[in-house]
Parts: C-alpha cells; sequence; structure tokens
C-alpha cells in the first residue's frame, strides 16, 4: 500500500491507495476516504489528478491506475484513503485516436467525471481551451461532494396527482436577476426562493425549471450585432455536468453548497405546496460536434456515448440539431441516465422531469425508432418513479414526432397540436371548431386510441421556446436580429396576429389585453394539465424575438414592474387558476362520456350561437359553445372568435349567473364572489373575441 505525500507547502499529508471498487460510478466519499470509478471499455490508461484547490495550476497527485489493479471488466477505479470531500479532480484517459472507429482519446486533455456531484469553472476559459491551450490553466474540473449530509426535516416528493396541476415554466436565473425584483440573492436558488410568496399566491401547483444541471454559459461564440455584447447559453440546453447544479444559479460554489442551495429551494417550495419539475437534456451535451471541445463523455468512449454516422464515424448523427445524440439506448448511457435520475429524485427530492427532443431517447443504437425503448420503459416502470412525474418533449429535430403515441403509458406530452389549434382560432382562423373541441376536452382524438387519459396532455400556448403571450398578441413575424444569425434562426410560423401595428400600439392596448385573456382562459377551462410560460401573466414581453436563448438580459428576465402595470391579467390569471382548482369539472380523471349528473346534465354537451348545433365542421365559423355537467356545479361556456359581436342561445331550464367575461375591463370581466351577475334572458350577446364563463344557480 504505497504512501503519496502531498505536494503542498503545509504540513505534510499522507494517502494511501487501494484498489478499490467499480461500483458506485463516479467520487464515493465514505468515513476513511474516496473511492473513484469511471467506466471506459476502449481507453488503454486512466490517470486520476488531484488538485489542491480549484485554481491550482498542477496537481498535487498524479494517479495512474493500474490495469491490473485498478481496473474490473470496463471500470477504472481507486480508493484514496484519507481524502475528503471538496477534493478537485480530473481524469487523463489514453487510447486509440481512430476516427475511423470512433475513438477520440486525447491523453493531453482533463476529462471531469460524468457523475460527479460538483462542477468546478473556476479557470474554465473556453476559447483558449478551445484554442488547444493548456488544460491546466483552462480547464473544467470536477470536486468530491458529500450529498448525504442534509437535513430535509421530514421532506418529501410531494405526489400531488397530475390532473391536478398547473404548471409554471420558469427560468430559475431570469426570474430574479432583474434589479426590479428587489431580492437580496438575485438569479439564484435562494432568490426564487424569495418568490415564492408570489407563486403561492399565482396559484400554480408546480415549478418547471428551465435546466438546472450544469452547464457552459460560454458556448455561444457570437455577439449582439447592434451593442457587441457577448451572446451566452441563457436557457442552458447544453449541459455539462449532470449530477451538479447549474454554479450560476448559486451564491456558493464551494463543496456541497450547491446541492444544498438547490435543496433548500426544493424544501422551501415544497412547505408552500409547489412541486419541482426539472427540465432535462438528455439528446446531447455540450460537446458538440466533431469540431466541438472534448470535456468529458468524447475523451472517455466516444463511440460509446454518442451516435456516429455510418461510414462516417468522425462525424455526429445530429437528431439533436446541436451538433451530437446521445446514444440513449446503449446499456452503459441508459445506466448513466437512470443513475441520474434516481439521483434528483431520491437525494434532491425533485417531483418530476420533462424531457427536451424526449424522442431522441426512442432511438435504438442504429438510430431508428424502437417499438420498446429500454430506457424509456425503464424510467416508466421504475419503483423509484412510480409516483414521479414523467413529460416528455415528443419529437427531434430528425422529424420524429410521438405525440399522443410516446412509448409507454405514464407519459404525459407536451401537447403541441393544443398549441397551434387554440393559437390559430384565437387569432381568427376558421374550420377549426372540431380540432378546438377535442383540444378543449383533453385531445381524445390524440390521447384516447392508446389508451391514455385527459393528464397525459400537457396543454400550452406559449413557452420558453417561441412569442411570449404578449407578443404572441403583438407581432406577426419574428424579430430575432438581436441572436445575430440575420433573423434565419426561430419559428416562421408562430400563428400570431398584430391586429394592424408590430409591436407596442397604444391604441390595440384593449384588444390585445382581451386576446391575452382568452388564451388564459381557454388554457384553464381546458382538460388535461396547464402550462404557463414565467411572465405571460404579466404580460412580459420580448419584443418579438422568438428565441430568445442566447440572452441572458433584459430581454429574457422578469421585469417586476409589470406586475403592478398588468394588475389586471394578474388578478385574473390568478383568478382563473383557483376557479380551475375549485371544480372538478376542468380535471376530469377520463375523457368525456355522455354520461348525466344527478341533475340529468351531461357531462358535456356541444352548441355554437344556436343550442345543439356546433358547426363541428362548418369551414367558416368561429364560434363554439359548450355546457358542462359536474357533482356539483353546471356551466356554460361561450367562445366567440368572430370580428363581430354574436348573440348566444343559453340552455332552457337553468338560471345562470355571469363569471367570466374577457370583453368587460378589470373587476368585471371575473366577478368576485357575491358580486356575479345574474342573466335573466335567453340569450347572451358575446362580444366580438371573447370567452364568457356562466354558472348555473
Amino acid at each position: 500500500m504505497p504512501i503519496l505525500d502531498r505536494l503542498s507547502p503545509s504540513p505534510a499529508t499522507t494517502y494511501s491507495l487501494e484498489a478499490g471498487h467499480f461500483s458506485p460510478l463516479g467520487a464515493t466519499p465514505d468515513a476513511e476516504g474516496v473511492n473513484f470509478s469511471l467506466f471506459s471499455q476502449n481507453a488503454t490508461a486512466v490517470t486520476l489528478l488531484l488538485f489542491e484547490t480549484e485554481t491550482s495550476r498542477e496537481p498535487m497527485l498524479e494517479i495512474p491506475l493500474d490495469p491490473l489493479e485498478h481496473k474490473t471488466f470496463q471500470f477504472w477505479h481507486v480508493y484514496v484513503r484519507g481524502l475528503t470531500p471538496g477534493a478537485v479532480y480530473a481524469y487523463r484517459v489514453d487510447g486509440p485516436f481512430d476516427l475511423s472507429r470512433g475513438h477520440r482519446f486525447d491523453k493531453t486533455k482533463l476529462l471531469i467525471d460524468p457523475y460527479a456531484r460538483g462542477l468546478s469553472m473556476a479557470l474554465w476559459d473556453r476559447p483558449r481551451y478551445m484554442r488547444g491551450d493548456d488544460p491546466l490553466e483552462c480547464g473544467m474540473r470536477s470536486v468530491v461532494v458529500d450529498s448525504s449530509q442534509y437535513d430535509w426535516e421530514g421532506d418529501r416528493p410531494l405526489n400531488r396527482p397530475m390532473r391536478e396541476t398547473v404548471i409554471y415554466e420558469v427560468h430559475v436565473g431570469g426570474f430574479t436577476r432583474s434589479q426590479t425584483s428587489g431580492v437580496e440573492h438575485p438569479g439564484t436558488f435562494a432568490g426564487l426562493i424569495e418568490k415564492i410568496p408570489y407563486l403561492k399566491s399565482l396559484g400554480v401547483t408546480a415549478v418547471e425549471l428551465l435546466p438546472v444541471f450544469a452547464f457552459d454559459p460560454t458556448e455561444i461564440e457570437r455577439v449582439h450585432p447592434e451593442t457587441g455584447e457577448l451572446l451566452t447559453n441563457y436557457w442552458g440546453y447544453s449541459t455539462v455536468s449532470f449530477f451538479a447544479p447549474h454554479p450560476g444559479y448559486c451564491r456558493s460554489t464551494q463543496g456541497s453548497d450547491p446541492l444544498d442551495e438547490f435543496r433548500d429551494m426544493v424544501k422551501a417550495l415544497h412547505k408552500a405546496g409547489i412541486e419541482v419539475i426539472l427540465d432535462v437534456v438528455f439528446n446531447h451535451t455540450s460537446e458538440g460536434d466533431h469540431w466541438g471541445p472534448l470535456l468529458s463523455f468524447k475523451g472517455l468512449d466516444n463511440s460509446i456515448y454518442y451516435h456516429l454516422e455510418p461510414g462516417q464515424p468522425e462525424h455526429y448523427r445530429n437528431f439533436s440539431g446541436c451538433g451530437n445524440t446521445l446514444n440513449c439506448n446503449h446499456p452503459v448511457v441508459d445506466k448513466f441516465i437512470m443513475d441520474c435520475l434516481t439521483f434528483w429524485v431520491t437525494e434532491m427530492h425533485v417531483d418530476g422531469f420533462r424531457f427536451d427532443l424526449a424522442s431522441i431517447l426512442t432511438r435504438g443504437e442504429d438510430g431508428r425508432p424502437l417499438q420498446n425503448p429500454p430506457v424509456v420503459w425503464g424510467i416508466e416502470l421504475s419503483d423509484e418513479f412510480s409516483r414521479t412525474k414523467i413529460i416528455a418533449e415528443a419529437w427531434d429535430a430528425a422529424g420524429l414526432y410521438q405525440v399522443g403515441y410516446f412509448p409507454g403509458k405514464r407519459w404525459a406530452d407536451w401537447n403541441g397540436q393544443y398549441r397551434d389549434d387554440v393559437r390559430r382560432f384565437i387569432r381568427g382562423d376558421r374550420g377549426l371548431i372540431g380540432k378546438v373541441a377535442s383540444r378543449i376536452t383533453g385531445s381524445s382524438d390524440i390521447y384516447q386510441p392508446n389508451q391514455r387519459f385527459p393528464h397525459n396532455s400537457i396543454n400550452f400556448v406559449t413557452c420558453h421556446d417561441g412569442f411570449t403571450l404578449n407578443d404572441l398578441v403583438s407581432y406577426s413575424e419574428k424579430h430575432n436580429l438581436a441572436n445575430g444569425e440575420d433573423n434565419r434562426d426561430g419559428a416562421n410560423d408562430n400563428w400570431s396576429a398584430n391586429y394592424g401595428t408590430e409591436g407596442p400600439d397604444p391604441a390595440l392596448e384593449t384588444l390585445r389585453n382581451r386576446q391575452v385573456k382568452n388564451f388564459l382562459a381557454i388554457l384553464m377551462l381546458s382538460q388535461g394539465v396547464p402550462m404557463l410560460y414565467s411572465g405571460d401573466e404579466v404580460r412580459r414581453t420580448q419584443f418579438g424575438n422568438n428565441n430568445a436563448y442566447c440572452h441572458d438580459n433584459e430581454l429574457n428576465w422578469f421585469d417586476w414592474r409589470l406586475v403592478e402595470r398588468h394588475a389586471d391579467i394578474l388578478r385574473f390569471t390568478r383568478k382563473l387558476i383557483a376557479f380551475r382548482e375549485a371544480h372538478d369539472n376542468f380535471t376530469r380523471p377520463r375523457f368525456f362520456t355522455g354520461e348525466r349528473n344527478a341533475r340529468g346534465v351531461r357531462d358535456i354537451e356541444w352548441h355554437g350561437c344556436h343550442l345543439g348545433a356546433p358547426g363541428m365542421m362548418d369551414p367558416g365559423s368561429g364560434v363554439l359553445a359548450f355546457t358542462l355537467g359536474g357533482e356539483v356545479h353546471d356551466f356554460h361556456v361561450m367562445l366567440n372568435m368572430e370580428p363581430e359581436a354574436l348573440s348566444f342561445e343559453l340552455p332552457l331550464g337553468w338560471r345562470w349567473k355571469r363569471l367570466v367575461d374577457t370583453a368587460l375591463e378589470s373587476p368585471d370581466d371575473f366577478a368576485e364572489p357575491g358580486k356575479e351577475v345574474l342573466i335573466k334572458e335567453s340569450h347572451y350577446l358575446v362580444t366580438d373575441r371573447s370567452v364568457v364563463i356562466l354558472q348555473a344557480y
């Protein structure tokens, strides 16, 4: 058992090396030292480097791993007795550099541990690294973290039923980074904690956080064409380290502090009754295409971790649109994904995951879609995840589209058809009545044939990717010049409208405000799980930029002055969410069947301006009405997206009171309890482009 002297001017500390064990992967500390384990099937040599500090230019120890003593099967491992949490480390991995076989081994590079719980970017300098400068001067490093020491105070995931969920998609940094936020720790997990009272008052039941796994903000190599400001990877959809919280969202990056700050946020949100869903990216990594850097997987075993082009293994298959594609159904990558998710559920207490470009998870090692992809079914059937929410963005950048038939049954989908049909209907497109009726009732045409339920549909009209709700009713064209790509990036088909003027126009505010309320109303009236994009409740704008992934500035940050400026929309949103939560008519566990309640009212009946005549196939209609029967209350909803006011017949035999009319100014647009207007006529005149909700009494 050799003794290694610490190379430092401080009193000598000694470490001893032992063979260690191949399981678990990563750096695992115990009371006596740290076990390191790394997978590489094709490496010929592995060296573990230990550093005095995060900024040390030279390692204090280099530990070559003996393949006879420190290798078991395809795993390289060593136990360093005397080493403690907080140690900074990296690997050098040697092997064949043979692009014809997909191998990119380079022993000069520093590689981070894919399983590391901590990431140090203290010396990271991407331009220097890409130029080939000494990685000891400009590379990333991993940090040994003891993730077991945290006082959860009895906290557990909340396990709220999916159908009762209201999701709020939010960017951790952008939510509080503006000076207008007034928080003590802007742009951090701690800053988000300070805004929990706002989230609670809004009524959402879950936050869906844009990527919080460590990523490289500096990977964008363009500048703002007008200001010269360096653009940045703001969204974070390009993961570097999958087990480590992003350092940029932390007050302290020392030791276990990032893990603890994330857990503090989870615990605080849970105390407020709010679940935490993570947007996770397992379809590609920050290493990019064949020009990209060797940071981890590329240098550990490129041919195992990535899809390579058949016949051209020096290039990467690009199903992700981001340069590379993870080989998710290779057993080792499958294990990595499952281990990562298990960590975030068991040790970090998250309540669910939204999988970016999830259809890539269904592709086999040959790149073709599998009927029963192992990683997807592993997630579906895992006992650890049996109450964890799993949500798929059920498409990829190569044309695979699986909304409604993503493998498995538990998976919910981001319902892109809901977004497009509702957008088109509200802007005034015709011939959509049948589709809109289906979207409002949980998209039974999409989900019911595959034995799924309304809560398999995540309903949304906006998200981080695209226009904000304000911009959806203010711009007919995208305005992405600030991204430095000559306005080529971002979707061209936005189904938006400016109603006469591109951008702000005081003369159009009344109509635009009403259209915003129409979107919110239909979203919260629909069966399925509604998702609201952060800031839409106060009409946050990106000034027509529908692909603001590269701006860490006021373009993306939540402007908290809008809470007062658009208090009417905020109030309307809060009232809608509370209304949805109070009435089971809108959170049904099954699709509509035509059954009657105790009062003889069917679960749903369709109408147009005339009762019983919805005009589902009418190519010229922009109106729809429906009556909802519930266990306790019955409602009648009228949607008029025509450019003129229309008279709607009301069901006979009821007395009605008006709860909502989006054409009215606040607070009359959503009546306070006891102040509802009683409707005595047999008809109701619905203003052009407006939504009305009546309740039977």
